[in-house]
Parts: structure tokens; sequence; C-alpha cells
């Protein structure tokens, strides 16, 4: 059997890529036929910083950081 498969998304406040993120995310599990739990969060810099997050978004898929590529900053 299959491992579930669960994506987190870590946002800034102000991020505003969340709509094109969500409908990306949505089409790649449909093309690929799998289902995942998703989860959007929304976060202060304080809080990212206590997570080790690089950038906003933060994708991890199963706790594995996808994005962001190095950048300077969760803003």
């Amino acid at each position: 059997m299959a491992k579930p498969i669960k994506i987190e998304v870590f946002m800034s406040l102000t991020c505003s890529s969340e709509p094109q993120l969500r409908e990306n995310i949505e089409k790649a599990l449909s093309l690929e036929g799998i289902s995942a739990e998703v989860v959007f969060q929304r976060l202060r810099p304080e809080e990212a910083k206590k997570l080790g997050l690089k950038g906003s978004p933060t994708v991890r898929i199963n706790g594995e950081e996808i994005q962001p590529l190095p950048q300077g900053g969760f803003t």
C-alpha cells in the first residue's frame, strides 16, 4: 500500500500566490491520478523562522521541502 501523501504549504500573510498555487497543486494531483492531504497555512515571520522556512511560499511533501529555491527571507 502506498504511503499517504501530505502537502503542506506555508505562506506569509501577504503572499499573493495562493490562488495559483492551489490551482497548480490540484491540477498536478489530478493529472497524476493521486490524492493527497493538502494544508495551507499563513504565518507571521516569527513563526516561519521557528519552523526554519526559507521563503514564501514554502511547499513540503511528506515533510521534505521542495520549494522555495534558496532566497532571502520569508516575505
